[in-house]
């Protein structure tokens, strides 16, 4: 008996998700195979199928994991300055999606209209914005109004960056000043002058004014 037979049902499925996530990442969506994903793992495909009963549960686990995991990585101290923390968080997503091109243009493209798919992106931009509205920083703004902001600014985000993956018509830097002086602008006539009305470091540095 070799070790992955012997292996959890958590930790096959840890397995399988970070096989599948290479080859999602390496190859557009319907080029990555079930069969690929099998081999690779050195599982039979009745034993992926146990897992993922189609190639779309096994894609949404997939992005459902990265989504979590960027969640963890980009947390927001309320009590901190928040421009720092949005411009670190953008950089990490922004990192993110150059290095799983096609894993982000099979989400926001190729299965743009498979609700499963599309709760995981709607999830994720929730949870995000519950962590802005929770910052002092936006404290004293009317939380409708504020939330309606914060949440069109995050669809901007994530149309802006599939175009980008799809054209690259700036530079890393460029996006991301492009995603953060869209949101000091969404926000600077809700404000009173501060930090996060003035123009931030960067701008106009790249080109963009």
């Amino acid at each position: 008996m070799t070790t992955r037979s012997r292996l959890r049902p958590e930790q096959r499925r840890h397995q399988l998700l970070t096989v599948a996530a290479e080859l999602f990442a390496a190859k557009p969506y319907d080029e990555v195979l079930m069969e690929d994903v099998a081999q690779r793992a050195a599982v039979s495909r009745a034993l992926l199928y146990r897992h993922f009963p189609s190639k779309r549960d096994l894609f949404a686990a997939v992005y459902r994991q990265a989504a979590d995991q960027l969640l963890v990585e980009t947390r927001i101290d309320p009590s901190s300055p928040l421009l720092p923390q949005v411009r670190a968080g953008l950089d990490r997503h922004i990192d993110y999606f150059a290095a799983n091109r096609h894993t982000v243009l099979a989400a926001n493209r190729v299965l743009a209209g498979d609700p499963v798919i599309q709760a995981v992106v709607l999830d994720e931009m929730a949870v995000l914005r519950e962590r802005l509205l929770g910052t002092d920083t936006l404290g004293g703004i009317p939380a409708e109004l504020v939330s309606a902001v914060l949440m069109s600014w995050l669809v901007f985000v994530r149309t802006l960056c599939v175009d980008w993956l799809t054209k690259e018509t700036c530079s890393r830097g460029e996006l991301r000043d492009i995603c953060l002086g869209a949101l000091t602008g969404a926000l600077a006539p809700l404000m009173a002058p501060g930090p996060l009305t003035a123009p931030f470091p960067g701008a106009g540095q790249s080109g963009v004014q």
